[in-house]
């Protein structure tokens, strides 16, 4: 029999199937921005529903452009001082081969940078929640502008990019739960902190106007989220994108039985809003963690983050923050808790074979995400609370106190979201409406 001859690791080919599955998996997560605009949207007064809309559906605008222009290379581009990257190449995206492929990975580079857009398109649409009913549209399409440029693409080049410190200090976040969700909740806290609070925060009825429209957004997003989560590894070739597929159905049913199971026995009653807010955070707590462990810790994950987030978003009544629609409640704890449960839960036999403490790993990892969790953290809470107070003292972060109580949608849109104008018709309207003409013509000829 002939020798064996070993053949040097052929370098990777474009992969059809991958770069199928990925550009799939990124439409899914520009559907969540809609999504999260329909969720946001249904949650607020009907005064201010195309305003909630218009806030989430502007960042699809303004970040696609920065991340052509410069994002990009600042986010993934060649590391400086593990703090931000560059790459002259990327900027523009003029200089990319068809089929040049991304690094260690059988996708193109266009594939690659385009479901990282999507990543950062809903970043800061995750923060307006926080600032309903009484932010100026120009001053929240400049805000976004600014905070993407100086928080979201350095942070993440920390978490994701070759080099960033985080990534290189071993810090796991699967799809986002520090670059995500910590880093859009801690903007959100900054900037409420600035330009505080709405006219008749805990005074006047502040209750969603559609919950048929807040579920028809928790629907969306957990669709698309499948995408954000699962695709995150880049491909499908060793199971690890289908253990995320599974452990994000599973921490988000999770979450919406222990957000429930806490409402009941807190107030009484099974909400829509409820299930609602327990499926996102099951899916942002699951973000972080999903491909490092366990079904089983899938459910103790989602079952944790359901009943906290849903204890965390009373704090705004306790401390007197503003967080319109619980971006901060959600968000923020539910990316802390998703990240720091990977100390905990994780398998060692997932995405890597860092094992945490519950599977003989010890509390270093826990002690990484910890750094990872509180940098991010800090620096995004004072940068956006800094952004917000120019912003506020040049043009202006909030609309005229008569305009938010009149309706922001009017005031800054001119617009409103249902016309009822109409309402009525037919022989009724008719027969109401031609007398009281008659009498008006006869009261003109007189």
């Amino acid at each position: 029999m002939a020798p064996a001859i070993t053949l040097a690791a052929e370098a990777p080919k474009l992969s059809a199937a991958n770069t199928g599955f990925m550009l799939i998996c990124s439409a899914l997560v520009m559907l969540m921005t809609p999504g999260l605009a329909f969720f946001y949207g249904g949650m607020v007064r009907v005064k201010s529903t195309l305003n909630m809309l218009m806030m989430s559906f502007i960042s699809l605008g303004i970040v696609t452009i920065l991340w052509v222009l410069y994002g990009f290379s600042m986010a993934f581009g060649t590391d400086s001082g593990s703090l931000i990257g560059w790459n002259s190449d990327w900027v523009g995206l003029g200089n990319i081969g068809l089929t040049e492929l991304w690094p260690g990975y059988t996708i193109p580079v266009f594939v690659f940078l385009v479901f990282q857009l999507m990543f950062a398109i809903i970043t800061p649409a995750l923060i307006s929640g926080a600032l309903a009913d009484r932010v100026k549209f120009s001053a929240w399409a400049l805000f976004i502008a600014l905070w993407a440029t100086v928080v979201y693409f350095p942070v993440a080049h920390w978490v994701w990019g070759a080099g960033g410190w985080a990534f290189e200090l071993g810090v796991i976040d699967f799809a986002g739960g520090t670059a995500v969700h910590i880093n859009a909740g801690a903007a959100a806290l900054g900037v409420i902190l600035v330009i505080g609070k709405r006219v008749g925060f805990k005074k006047d009825p502040m209750r969603p106007h559609s919950l048929p429209l807040v579920m028809l957004g928790a629907g969306l997003l957990w669709f698309g989220w499948f995408g954000f989560n699962a695709g995150s590894w880049l491909g499908n070739d060793d199971g690890v994108g289908a253990l995320m597929f599974v452990n994000t159905q599973v921490a988000t049913a999770a979450a919406v039985l222990g957000w429930l199971a806490y409402e009941k026995i807190r107030h009484g009653a099974f909400t829509t809003l409820g299930a609602a807010s327990g499926a996102v955070a099951g899916l942002v707590a699951i973000t972080p963690a999903g491909g490092a462990i366990s079904p089983l810790g899938a459910i103790a994950v989602g079952l944790i983050a359901g009943v906290l987030c849903a204890m965390a978003v009373g704090l705004k009544y306790k401390f007197g923050y503003d967080d319109s629609l619980d971006v901060v409640g959600v968000h923020l704890v539910g990316g802390i808790l998703g990240s720091l449960l990977i100390g905990f839960f994780a398998t060692g036999k997932g995405q890597s074979d860092v094992a945490g403490l519950f599977y003989g790993g010890g509390l270093d990892q826990f002690w990484k995400q910890c750094a990872g969790v509180f940098g991010v953290l800090a620096y995004s809470l004072i940068v956006s609370a800094i952004l917000a107070f120019i912003l506020d003292k040049t043009m202006g972060m909030r609309v005229p106190e008569d305009d938010e109580v009149a309706g922001i949608d009017q005031a800054e849109h001119a617009e409103t979201a249902y016309d009822f104008s109409g309402a009525g018709g037919g022989a009724a309207k008719t027969a109401v409406t031609a007398p009281v003409a008659a009498a008006a013509s006869k009261k003109v000829d007189a």
